[in-house]
């Protein structure tokens, strides 16, 4: 099930927005509430506030209808700064003219969804419960291994004298 907060009407550029939400994206909840505690953009205290809000969506969907949801394997799913209206301004030029030029305005959007369970357990009971024989050959795997790396090592470089020069 996916959770989702949106902040609209941001007046920073979709480009800079973009910029920190990348740094948040696959990452576990708690791990980009961090990366954003200590981000020195200046749009990453809204972007915190934004992440902590969907949380606060999931917190609060998962009691309203009676889902077991584990806080601790939220994931950001998707973060996502759109394109929002832009404010057309002018500024005063030489000679009596004005150039025109656009405030950007963005909509954020980030969407946070549970993680699978982890098979780590599974794998760790399946390599205790290996067969002897499968245990020699991993062995031997290794060693050979390590027996070609050590082979691919080359002897120093001979030092240059220099040239040689003959007079005449």
């Amino acid at each position: 099930m996916d959770f989702t907060a949106k902040l609209m009407y941001v007046r920073v550029s979709p480009q800079k927005a973009r910029l920190v939400l990348d740094l948040i994206k696959g990452r576990r909840v708690e791990e980009a509430l961090d990366t954003l505690l200590y981000t020195k953009k200046g749009i990453a205290p809204q972007i915190y506030k934004l992440l902590r809000s969907a949380v606060e969506n999931a917190n609060y969907v998962s009691a309203e209808k009676n889902l077991d949801i584990d806080l601790d394997r939220l994931y950001v799913k998707h973060a996502i700064a759109n394109d929002g209206p832009r404010m057309k301004r002018i500024r005063p030029a030489p000679m009596g003219r004005a150039f025109r030029y656009q405030r950007r305005i963005s909509h954020l959007e980030v969407v946070l969804a549970e993680k699978a369970g982890d098979n780590r357990n599974a794998d760790t009971v399946t390599t205790l419960g290996e067969s002897g024989a499968v245990k020699k050959a991993a062995k031997k795997v290794v060693k050979k291994a390590a027996a070609k790396k050590s082979a691919a090592k080359k002897a120093p470089a001979k030092k240059f004298a220099g040239k040689k020069t003959t007079k005449k």
